[in-house]
């Protein structure tokens, strides 16, 4: 029987890999899945057998609490955007200036998935990661194992290896994953990214084995006992070994040809049956790519190019009314479905009454429509010549849609704003806002639970939240003891936030995350927010007339009181917690942040800057000190070297520090 079972593991490999990988079965679905019942059968009489590269592995059924941090020893770095043939032409020019030739170039799909790395000892697969930030990752080992094309057992013997591939899902699987969810009632997943992503870091692996997730390798990040000197020969050793590689492996001596390749691929897009985003240009030549290194973020042998975004025309059928959370009436466009960037849109944000009348949008327009940035669906214009006469304008209702309480303008905006104190619509997004991150920050409760809070009338302000009881939350759809557990867990941890995220989830209007902590360093309890008038609240640095208004008007209003009592009542924190200071390197500067820092998130790096006594603001004017200068820097660091302003880098504002 042994031996049996040691023949059968070889032989479901042997056709897995020329099934899922090579995509040339030699055998039926059914006699592969009597030799998998057998492997099966086996296994469940000898359990001491089964080993971390048997195909059982591929089931799933191992369901985690977490998913653990894997440091990458290889850093996992994102590339240089391009958009047009000149960006290409100049990455050429740089990479020849310092190898002093013309190097060869290798030509790839840029997948629209997820970047992982798969790590192997003695040939068997031991750890899969996601990329994370580029330094750490999460251990998501199970849910990689249950993908096909992916061996847990490499065909060349290697004591280690480590590669990255892109997890994906085809358009077809997606297709079939959505009709599915769609006749089981659950929601339908925007596009097959998000569909990879949410699948891979699934907790019970049966579930990401359900998926049809697949992969494509295109990168050998170490490798131990061979000797590569290239990328195109390091592909053919990957291929050898097993791996479903990525799809061209030809190399191009001139940046020409490189750019024709491109084109070529851009133009096949909609016929892959996977989703790209754009196409990667690398130097073939490992030895030249070590002479070129790397910045903080990104190599300098690879550059990305990005196609333009797909444009579909499509017609106007209505233009609907959305209440936003501050009472912002908001028209939408509804129009016939179309297919963008792998996923079907019907309705794209018209932003305010301006926008439309600027642009001469009508009901009833034949309009071409895009993805801003491949993500959030736009009218790019009108195709006047198609219209017939029968279109109309739209009109900016007199009346809140959600409430029927009058709509006005404020002078000098161009927004209409509802009136109504009560407005339900208004409701439902202001406690949205609330329990959002940078606000409240209570985890997992997201605008469905919000909605249904209201619906089943659990709820009727934010000060509520305090007062549910894990029956009331453990009735809901899709929620259990467990679940209600964990969510009035996470309620109970917002009671300790600063006083400055209380303020600022509380919504009120021209009162950002920065604006909230400047005024509740200076009014130190919420006691002191009734009583505080114009000139108090003007004497803070960067609050004017108008936020000083603003920040009276709301706790002017009788129930916004009767809402504080509540949640001070239930034991949410009322006072400003004085954070720790690391220093006044920073003292009595006004900082900028543009651009992406290597290391820093925009967040880390705000943080850092107040902790040592600076403060950071969003523009470049001559009061400002200093401009933090990243990758991608725009007209913020043009105005910044117009004006004289001292620009640093990441690196500088840590010496700076003297961290």
């Amino acid at each position: 029987m042994k031996a049996e079972y040691e023949a059968l593991k070889k032989q479901i490999q042997y056709h897995s890999h020329k099934y899922y990988v090579m995509d040339d079965p030699e055998i039926t679905d059914e006699e592969y899945d009597r030799l998998m019942r057998r492997l099966l059968e086996i296994e469940k009489e000898n359990p001491s057998w089964i080993s971390a590269d048997s195909p059982s592995q591929k089931i799933g059924g191992t369901i985690l609490e977490g998913f653990s941090q894997v440091e990458h020893t290889v850093k996992m770095q994102s590339l240089q955007d391009a958009f047009s043939n000149e960006e290409l032409l100049e990455f050429d020019n740089r990479v020849r200036s310092v190898l002093g030739k013309a190097p060869g170039y290798c030509v790839e799909h840029k997948i629209d998935g997820l970047s992982v790395s798969l790590e192997y000892r003695n040939s068997v697969f031991v750890r899969g990661s996601t990329r994370g930030d580029g330094s750490v990752g999460e251990d998501v080992t199970e849910n990689l194992k249950t993908v096909m094309s992916i061996p847990l057992r490499l065909n060349v013997d290697v004591e280690y290896l480590e590669v990255r591939g892109e997890v994906f899902i085809s358009k077809k699987t997606f297709e079939k994953i959505n009709a599915e969810r769609e006749q089981n009632g659950e929601p339908t997943f925007a596009n097959p990214r998000n569909a990879a992503a949410g699948s891979l870091r699934q907790l019970d692996s049966s579930v990401a084995a359900k998926r049809g997730l697949d992969i494509f390798v295109f990168n050998i990040q170490q490798i131990e006992g061979y000797d590569i000197q290239s990328h195109a020969e390091g592909l053919e050793f990957l291929r050898k070994a097993g791996f479903k590689v990525i799809l061209n492996n030809r190399i191009f001596a001139t940046i020409e040809e490189a750019i024709a390749e491109v084109e070529a691929i851009g133009e096949a897009r909609p016929e892959l049956p996977f989703d790209i985003d754009g196409a990667v240009i690398k130097v073939n030549s490992l030895a030249d790519r070590e002479t070129l290194g790397s910045t903080a973020k990104t190599p300098r042998w690879a550059i990305a190019y990005k196609y333009p975004a797909e444009k579909k025309k499509t017609k106007i059928r209505s233009i609907t009314v959305q209440v936003g959370r501050t009472g912002v009436l908001t028209p939408n466009a509804e129009f016939d479905t179309v297919s963008l960037a792998g996923t079907f849109v019907s309705r794209a944000t018209l932003h305010n009454l301006d926008y439309i009348r600027e642009r001469d949008i009508k009901i009833g327009d034949t309009v071409t429509v895009y993805k801003a940035g491949d993500i959030i669906p736009e009218v790019l214009s009108v195709s006047f010549e198609d219209r017939d006469g029968s279109e109309s304008e739209f009109v900016m209702p007199s009346h809140c849609p959600a409430c029927g309480s009058p709509v006005c303008r404020d002078e000098g905006e161009a927004a209409y704003r509802c009136t109504g104190a009560d407005c339900p619509a208004q409701l439902e997004r202001n406690i949205t806002h609330f329990v959002s991150r940078d606000a409240m920050d209570i985890e997992g409760m997201g605008p469905s639970i919000v909605a249904q809070l209201l619906e089943k009338k659990l709820i009727k302000n934010s000060s509520d939240l305090y007062y549910l009881s894990k029956e009331d939350i453990a009735s809901m759809d899709k929620m259990g003891q467990k679940s209600a557990e964990n969510l009035l867990a996470s309620i109970e941890k917002s009671k300790s936030n600063d006083l400055s995220r209380l303020l600022y989830a509380l919504g009120i209007r021209h009162i950002g995350l920065g604006a909230a902590k400047a005024i509740c360093k200076k009014l130190k309890n919420i006691e002191a927010f009734f009583d505080a008038d114009d000139q108090v609240l003007t004497a803070i640095d960067d609050v004017g007339l108008v936020m000083a208004q603003s920040v009276i008007g709301f706790f002017a209003q009788p129930h916004v009181r009767e809402m504080i009592d509540r949640m001070k009542a239930a034991g949410v924190n009322m006072e400003y917690i004085e954070e720790e200071s690391a220093g006044n390197a920073l003292e009595g500067m006004t900082i900028v942040l543009t651009g992406t820092l290597p290391n820093l998130g925009r967040k880390e790096a705000t943080d850092l800057i107040e902790k040592n006594g600076g403060k950071v603001t969003g523009s470049v004017s001559k009061k400002t000190s200093l401009v933090v200068a990243g990758e991608e820097a725009g007209s913020k660091l043009d105005k910044a070297n117009s004006l004289g302003i001292p620009v640093v880098d990441e690196d500088g504002l840590m010496k700076l520090i003297g961290d």
